[in-house]
Parts: C-alpha cells; sequence; structure tokens
C-alpha cells in the first residue's frame, strides 16, 4: 500500500469524454490564427539532443513511499530501443519562435485563463482570482495567465527565454511536436534517460536527495503550501538549472512536470509491454514526468524517478511543461 493521494500536483481544467489517444503526440492539428504571408512555417527544433543507446533497465518500484492510485509499480526489467532525447525542457524561446511561425493559441488562450500557484500571484491580485477549488486553495483560476504571460496580466516572459514554457496543455506540447519534426518521450524513455544508466536510482543523481549538502533541484523549500524558505521563491527555474545527470539531461525532477507521450492508467506496469513500453490505452489523462517546484517530502514526493503524475490533456498550469525526442 501506499501514501493517501494529496492532490497537490495540479487541479483539472475538466474532465474530458473518453476516447482513444493519438498514436503519437507528432501527429496533433495545429490550431491555427490566419499567418502572415512572410511567416516562416519550416520546421525547426532549438532544442539540443542528446543520442541515448538502447539498454535494459529496472523500471518503477516496489518501494511504498509513493501514492498507490499513482501505479509506480511492480519494478520490472524493461528493454527500450535507442532514441534521441532533448537535453532540456522547451523553453519560451523556442515555443516563442513556433508561435511567430503559426500563429498557434495555446488552449489556455482559448480558455481565457490558467491554473498559477497563489503565491506567484501579486499579493494585491489574488483576492480578485477564483480559487482552482475549496480543496486546493493554494491553486488560483488566473483570468489571463498563458504561456506569455505565466503569472497573468501584468507578467511577461522577456526576462524568462531561458526557462521552461509553461501553462501548455497536453494537446498544445503535440501540436509543437508536430510543427517541430519531433515527439513527446514515452513514460520508459523519459524514465531511462533520467536513471543515466545506474542501478535503479532514486533521483538522476543518485540516492541522496541533497548529496554532501548541496541543493541540486528546484523543489518546494519550507513548509508547504504557505511558507517557503526567505531564500527561495515559489516558482521555474531557467531549464539547465542546475548539473545535467550523467548523460547530460537537465533538471528531470523538480521544476515544471514534463507530459509524456503515454495515457495514464495504474495498472501501467502490469499492461504494457517489457519491451518499448507506451500506453495507448483510452484514458481521460496523460502521463506527466518529473515532478515540480511545488513538490515536498512531507507532501507529494513525485520528484522521484519511478513517480509518476497525470492530468487531462486540455490542463494548463505555471508548473507544467514538456521536453521533446525524436
Amino acid at each position: 500500500m501506499g501514501r493517501r493521494v494529496k492532490p497537490c500536483c495540479t487541479p483539472s481544467v475538466r474532465t474530458p469524454s473518453v476516447s482513444a489517444p493519438l498514436a503519437s503526440a507528432a501527429s496533433a492539428q495545429t490550431p491555427q490564427a490566419e499567418a502572415p504571408a512572410t511567416a516562416s512555417t519550416a520546421n525547426t527544433s532549438a532544442s539540443v539532443f542528446v543520442n541515448v543507446q538502447g539498454g535494459s533497465f529496472v523500471m518503477g518500484t516496489d518501494s511504498h513511499v509513493g501514492f498507490a492510485e499513482d501505479g509506480e509499480g511492480p519494478a520490472r526489467a524493461v528493454q527500450v530501443s535507442g532514441f534521441s532525447l532533448a537535453e532540456a525542457t522547451v523553453t519560451n524561446f523556442e515555443f516563442r519562435e513556433f508561435v511567430r511561425a503559426t500563429r498557434y493559441i495555446t488552449e489556455a488562450e482559448q480558455l481565457g485563463s490558467s491554473f498559477v500557484f497563489y503565491l506567484q500571484v501579486p499579493a494585491l491580485q489574488r483576492a480578485t482570482q477564483r480559487p482552482a477549488s475549496q480543496e486546493l486553495i493554494w491553486w488560483l483560476d488566473v483570468e489571463g495567465a498563458c504561456w506569455q504571460r505565466p503569472t497573468g496580466p501584468g507578467s511577461n516572459i522577456l526576462n524568462l527565454l531561458q526557462h521552461p514554457v509553461v501553462h501548455v496543455t497536453w494537446n498544445d506540447a503535440a501540436s509543437y511536436c508536430a510543427w517541430a519534426g519531433v515527439r513527446l518521450p514515452t513514460e520508459a524513455e523519459w524514465e531511462y534517460a533520467a536513471g543515466a544508466g545506474q542501478s535503479s536510482p532514486r533521483y538522476p543523481w543518485g540516492d541522496e536527495l541533497t548529496p554532501e549538502g548541496e541543493k541540486v533541484c528546484n523543489i518546494w523549500q519550507g513548509e508547504f503550501p504557505g511558507r517557503p524558505s526567505e531564500n527561495w521563491a515559489p516558482e521555474p527555474l531557467p531549464a539547465k538549472s542546475f548539473k545535467p545527470n550523467a548523460w547530460g539531461f537537465y533538471q528531470q525532477a523538480g521544476n515544471v512536470w514534463e507530459w509524456v507521450a503515454d495515457s495514464f492508467h495504474a495498472g501501467y506496469h502490469t499492461a504494457t509491454s517489457n519491451t518499448d513500453p507506451l500506453d495507448l490505452r483510452p484514458s481521460t489523462k496523460r502521463s506527466m514526468r518529473g515532478g515540480s517546484f511545488l513538490c515536498h517530502e512531507s507532501y507529494c514526493n513525485r520528484y522521484r524517478l519511478a513517480a509518476r503524475g497525470s492530468n487531462t490533456p486540455n490542463t494548463s498550469a505555471s508548473n507544467i511543461g514538456f521536453r521533446v525526442a525524436k
């Protein structure tokens, strides 16, 4: 038995009807406004990719430190074919190039709001924003919040171009992939790359959260959710903050959640193949990996390698981004 789920990660916009998922994140259609005649529509991706040789590893965990509903186990031997994965999450700069080329309108922009952690919103504006729900009082449904206004009206990304793009749904990520000629990684690829050839590590760098007392990831510092440490801000850091893991991948623990290709099912580990697993069964949710700056061991410890998260494919928030593969 794992721990009981605590809903700190991200609320959901709404639950869509169950339908057969896309076979690939690169096959999504791109909603767009009329593009100017001078706009370039050539596929491009500024991401730096690391080639990963195929191999086998132990995926998942038999530990009970996570939440039973997340389906982190049982641990099993999985074989993964070779692939390439971006060394970091897609940045605001990269996503801006996509929008400039296609005039893409994200789902948060179409909806008119997105979820923002309350301490990211200026104090004078918090009282005017809707809470996401009575249960998730630390999340606000902020009108006007979107990828280019990450904390709502008055904010911008001019000084955040190397930060992960946030307020992007799974559908938005799939549309970016279709334009850039890339795809979302599978859960297995993501976990294999994060572990970097180690023997069942707890984190991308090993088993200790703070090796030799060193802070090596952006997760919650202080008492969640109302008392962050004085020397830490509850917000994403630049995509290439901290040292990469042994294979060259940045921040696969904390900072922002990363959408992956799979549908989410708690029975993932018992229902998918042990060779290049990919769960495409119908589901109302898509899987996310890595946790975010809002994760803390006392509440939500989903920044471990085996941890799994999920949300509806049309949900966006200030702690959700994505990384691409090919």
